[in-house]
């Protein structure tokens, strides 16, 4: 069975609880111990800023990391950032120097690695940073001249990216990076274009041996490439989720958890694609251009019929691929990826476009709906299995909530006011002492129970 993020350390990041997004790079999303919102009374930090907060992740205990860039779509150019920040007041004790990105405007990615370093990738650019004063240690300007999303670091402790892209903009480039130099060691060119962020994966073999996985989604397949010590070679384990003409949308990230690979389509709503075919990516400052800047809500109706569908496939047969749509509403649409709990055999979707979100239950082998709620999610959850909370933002009128969910009842166990205004498919992080970072456009929240 797929082993768990939250029990198991990894090499290649700091001993910390949340070192990299979502937790692990099985992108489970879970964490240990209990949020209490069952019994506490929720206590809001708050703080608005000009900036795309994208992801906070943790070092030593109590040490955050807060990570993104800006939402320059117009006007001056955009850069990355990242601050070590007081989680009591959320403002920054120190703070990075405005970090290039070649100009693309998209939501990067922020990691602590075993060797100390911070690491930040946003556009074309990664940089590693002093965790002291984040400074910048080393800088690599990618070979894609692409905006890149996601970064994980590998057992061996190498770095791993890649560029993002839609259907019809070609192959995506897959590079490894070592983490000392940020010198290039292995680029592969995947035989079709990703959007959604890799995840990875090692397992054990009869031998005593391990295998070390990463999986990329692509616009027709999900592939798995083999990490092998000077090399990535592709898999032959290949399944093909999207059919060549699907009315359905590309899949965002994937949740490598119980045996099976867990991904939710129809995500390159009208936004994304607006954003994605643009150059540099994101910036809409001719005048050809400027016009798609009316088309980045991602609420616009979508460009589809499809209905939203979450789509499991087994780890190890790549023809075992089972789909439910779980909400039966013509035009979907989504800008984060599900999550699956193994203790409740329970996986949780959504659709941000239409509204609602649903728990899924695999216990009898089949797909079952148990649960629906009335939401508008958009980001990426945490869950804590032990105590069955499931924290995720809703969209409403007024601005962007967090909501406590039983996992396997669907029951709203709270819900708390952010104070954002905008909502899109960003990171909440667990900060181990019942409360979660939560970040969005021009908002960043620090949301505890007492």
């Amino acid at each position: 069975m797929t082993g768990l993020d939250r029990q198991q350390k990894h090499f290649g990041y700091w001993n910390s609880s949340w070192p990299v997004e979502c937790g692990g790079n099985r992108r489970q999303k879970s964490t240990v111990g209990a949020l209490g919102a069952r019994t506490g009374t929720s206590k809001v930090i708050t703080k608005q800023n000009d900036r795309w907060n994208v992801m906070a992740v943790e070092r030593d205990k109590g040490e955050w990391y807060l990570g993104g860039t800006m939402p320059a779509f117009i006007g001056p150019p955009p850069f990355g950032w990242v601050q070590k920040i007081d989680l009591s007041t959320l403002e920054p004790i120190v703070e990075s120097e405005k970090l290039p990105c070649g100009e693309h405007v998209w939501c990067g990615a922020i990691l602590v690695h075993s060797n100390g370093s911070v690491m930040s990738i946003n556009g074309s650019y990664l940089h590693r940073l002093s965790p002291t004063d984040l400074s910048i240690e080393a800088e690599l300007k990618l070979p894609a001249n692409r905006a890149h999303n996601g970064l994980l670091a590998l057992s061996d402790g190498t770095l791993i990216t890649k560029d993002l892209r839609i259907e019809g903009e070609g192959r995506t480039t897959i590079t490894r990076i070592c983490s000392e130099t940020l010198e290039i060691l292995d680029q592969f060119s995947l035989p079709e274009g990703s959007m959604g962020r890799i995840a990875a994966d090692i397992v054990s073999m009869p031998d005593g041996s391990s295998i070390e996985h990463v999986y990329i989604p692509g616009i027709h397949k999900v592939w798995r490439l083999i990490i092998e010590e000077d090399s990535m070679q592709v898999d032959g384990w290949q399944p093909q989720y999207r059919s060549e003409d699907s009315d359905h949308g590309l899949a965002w990230d994937a949740c490598i958890s119980g045996g099976s690979c867990w991904v939710m389509d129809c995500g390159d709503i009208g936004s994304v694609r607006a954003i994605h075919t643009t150059e540099p990516n994101g910036r809409f400052v001719t005048e050809d251009s400027k016009d798609k800047v009316r088309r980045l809500s991602w609420r616009l109706p979508a460009p589809w019929s499809g209905a939203q569908r979450l789509i499991r496939i087994d780890l190890n047969n790549p023809d075992e691929v089972q789909s439910i749509e779980p909400f039966g509403t013509p035009g979907g649409g989504i800008i984060a990826p599900p999550v699956y709990v193994p203790e409740s055999e329970m996986a949780i979707t959504w659709d941000s476009i239409n509204g609602g979100l649903a728990g899924v239950s695999d216990a009898d082998g089949e797909l079952e709906v148990m649960w629906h709620f009335d939401a508008r999610p958009t980001m990426q959850p945490v869950v804590f299995p032990g105590s069955k909370e499931l924290v995720i933002n809703d969209f409403v009128d007024s601005g962007d909530d967090l909501i406590v969910i039983d996992i396997e009842s669907g029951e709203l166990i709270d819900r708390v006011k952010t104070g954002a205004k905008l909502a899109n498919g960003m990171f909440l992080s667990p900060t181990g002492e019942g409360g979660v970072i939560y970040c969005t456009t021009n908002t960043v929240a620090h949301v505890h129970w007492e």
